[in-house]
Protein backbone atom coordinates (compact mmCIF):
# COMPACT_ATOMS: atom_id res chain seq x y z
CA UNK A 1 0.00 0.00 0.00
CA UNK A 2 1.27 3.65 -0.65
CA UNK A 3 -0.05 5.52 2.33
CA UNK A 4 0.23 9.26 2.23
CA UNK A 5 1.96 9.21 5.43
CA UNK A 6 3.78 6.36 7.38
CA UNK A 7 1.93 4.40 10.28
CA UNK A 8 -1.70 4.94 9.40
CA UNK A 9 -4.12 3.71 12.76
CA UNK A 10 -5.62 1.64 9.85
CA UNK A 11 -9.57 0.36 10.17
CA UNK A 12 -11.39 -2.01 6.99
CA UNK A 13 -14.93 -1.68 5.49
CA UNK A 14 -16.28 -3.68 3.68
CA UNK A 15 -18.61 -2.30 1.18
CA UNK A 16 -21.90 -3.01 0.69
CA UNK A 17 -25.42 -3.72 -1.44
CA UNK A 18 -27.07 -1.16 1.17
CA UNK A 19 -23.92 1.39 0.63
CA UNK A 20 -24.34 1.72 -2.99
CA UNK A 21 -26.36 4.65 -4.77
CA UNK A 22 -28.69 4.95 -7.35
CA UNK A 23 -25.07 5.02 -9.95
CA UNK A 24 -23.94 1.76 -9.10
CA UNK A 25 -21.32 3.27 -6.49
CA UNK A 26 -20.44 3.94 -3.20
CA UNK A 27 -22.82 6.83 -1.92
CA UNK A 28 -20.42 9.73 -0.48
CA UNK A 29 -22.00 10.05 2.54
CA UNK A 30 -20.76 6.49 4.04
CA UNK A 31 -16.81 7.41 3.17
CA UNK A 32 -17.32 10.62 5.70
CA UNK A 33 -18.97 7.96 7.93
CA UNK A 34 -16.47 5.46 7.67
CA UNK A 35 -14.15 8.48 8.40
CA UNK A 36 -15.52 9.49 11.30
CA UNK A 37 -15.94 6.20 12.60
CA UNK A 38 -11.92 5.83 11.99
CA UNK A 39 -11.01 8.86 13.60
CA UNK A 40 -12.74 7.82 16.89
CA UNK A 41 -11.77 4.56 17.15
CA UNK A 42 -7.75 6.29 16.29
CA UNK A 43 -9.02 8.87 19.61
CA UNK A 44 -9.93 5.72 21.71
CA UNK A 45 -6.99 3.80 21.03
CA UNK A 46 -4.57 6.64 21.91
CA UNK A 47 -6.75 6.59 25.28
CA UNK A 48 -9.29 9.48 25.09
CA UNK A 49 -13.08 8.23 24.83
CA UNK A 50 -16.19 9.43 24.62
CA UNK A 51 -16.41 8.83 28.58
CA UNK A 52 -13.06 10.71 28.54
CA UNK A 53 -14.17 13.85 26.89
CA UNK A 54 -17.51 13.83 29.05
CA UNK A 55 -14.92 13.27 32.33
CA UNK A 56 -12.70 16.75 31.12
CA UNK A 57 -15.87 18.77 29.68
CA UNK A 58 -13.54 19.03 26.54
CA UNK A 59 -13.34 17.71 22.78
CA UNK A 60 -12.60 17.99 20.02
CA UNK A 61 -14.89 19.96 17.80
CA UNK A 62 -15.18 19.49 13.94
CA UNK A 63 -14.95 22.63 12.39
CA UNK A 64 -13.88 22.37 8.53
CA UNK A 65 -13.90 19.33 6.47
CA UNK A 66 -12.49 18.77 2.91
CA UNK A 67 -13.31 15.61 1.12
CA UNK A 68 -11.55 14.66 -2.63
CA UNK A 69 -13.60 11.71 -4.36
CA UNK A 70 -10.77 9.87 -6.28
CA UNK A 71 -12.40 6.84 -7.61
CA UNK A 72 -15.85 5.15 -7.32
CA UNK A 73 -15.98 2.33 -5.68
CA UNK A 74 -18.55 -0.91 -5.34
CA UNK A 75 -20.44 -3.92 -3.49
CA UNK A 76 -17.87 -6.10 -2.66
CA UNK A 77 -14.82 -3.47 -2.44
CA UNK A 78 -12.46 -3.90 0.70
CA UNK A 79 -11.23 -0.30 1.80
CA UNK A 80 -8.51 0.44 4.06
CA UNK A 81 -8.85 3.72 5.91
CA UNK A 82 -5.50 5.14 7.03
CA UNK A 83 -5.82 8.46 9.70
CA UNK A 84 -2.78 10.45 11.17
CA UNK A 85 -3.08 13.69 12.99
CA UNK A 86 -1.02 15.97 10.94
CA UNK A 87 -1.06 19.09 12.69
CA UNK A 88 -1.59 20.37 16.59
CA UNK A 89 -1.18 24.03 15.95
CA UNK A 90 -1.03 25.98 19.48
CA UNK A 91 -2.61 23.34 21.18
CA UNK A 92 -5.64 24.13 20.20
CA UNK A 93 -6.72 23.50 16.59
CA UNK A 94 -6.11 20.11 15.27
CA UNK A 95 -5.63 18.55 12.04
CA UNK A 96 -6.50 15.23 11.00
CA UNK A 97 -5.86 12.97 7.57
CA UNK A 98 -6.85 10.52 5.63
CA UNK A 99 -6.50 8.18 3.05
CA UNK A 100 -8.72 5.57 1.80
CA UNK A 101 -7.36 2.29 -0.42
CA UNK A 102 -9.52 0.44 -2.73
CA UNK A 103 -7.34 -3.46 -1.19
CA UNK A 104 -8.16 -5.14 -4.71
CA UNK A 105 -7.55 -2.28 -6.79
CA UNK A 106 -4.22 -0.63 -4.43
CA UNK A 107 -5.77 2.48 -5.96
CA UNK A 108 -6.33 5.70 -3.47
CA UNK A 109 -10.39 6.44 -3.65
CA UNK A 110 -10.80 9.25 -1.19
CA UNK A 111 -8.74 11.64 0.90
CA UNK A 112 -9.96 13.84 3.30
CA UNK A 113 -8.31 16.68 5.72
CA UNK A 114 -10.52 17.64 8.93
CA UNK A 115 -9.91 20.18 11.39
CA UNK A 116 -10.87 20.39 15.16
CA UNK A 117 -11.00 23.27 17.68
CA UNK A 118 -10.55 22.22 21.37
CA UNK A 119 -14.05 23.28 23.15
CA UNK A 120 -15.56 23.14 26.73
CA UNK A 121 -18.51 20.43 26.05
CA UNK A 122 -20.26 22.17 28.66
CA UNK A 123 -20.49 25.46 26.65
CA UNK A 124 -19.58 24.77 23.38
CA UNK A 125 -16.65 27.89 23.18
CA UNK A 126 -13.14 26.76 22.51
CA UNK A 127 -10.79 26.36 25.38
CA UNK A 128 -7.28 25.16 26.07
CA UNK A 129 -7.03 21.36 25.67
CA UNK A 130 -6.34 20.03 29.36
CA UNK A 131 -3.32 18.35 29.72
CA UNK A 132 -4.45 14.88 28.93
CA UNK A 133 -5.07 15.81 25.25
CA UNK A 134 -1.60 17.25 25.07
CA UNK A 135 -0.04 14.49 26.19
CA UNK A 136 -2.31 11.95 24.70
CA UNK A 137 -2.28 13.47 20.63
CA UNK A 138 1.05 15.72 20.54
CA UNK A 139 3.22 11.90 20.87
CA UNK A 140 0.52 11.17 17.48
CA UNK A 141 1.35 13.88 15.46
CA UNK A 142 3.35 12.23 12.53
CA UNK A 143 5.93 14.78 10.25
CA UNK A 144 5.05 15.33 7.21
CA UNK A 145 6.98 14.08 4.44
Amino acid sequence: MSWDYPDPFLMTFQVGASHIDALAHTRNTHYVEWCMDTAWAHTTALGLGAADYQRLDRAMALTRAEYDYLRATRAGDTLLIGTWITDWRSRLKMTRQFQIICQQTDVTVFRGRLEFVCIEISTGQPKKPPREFVEIYTPALVDKP
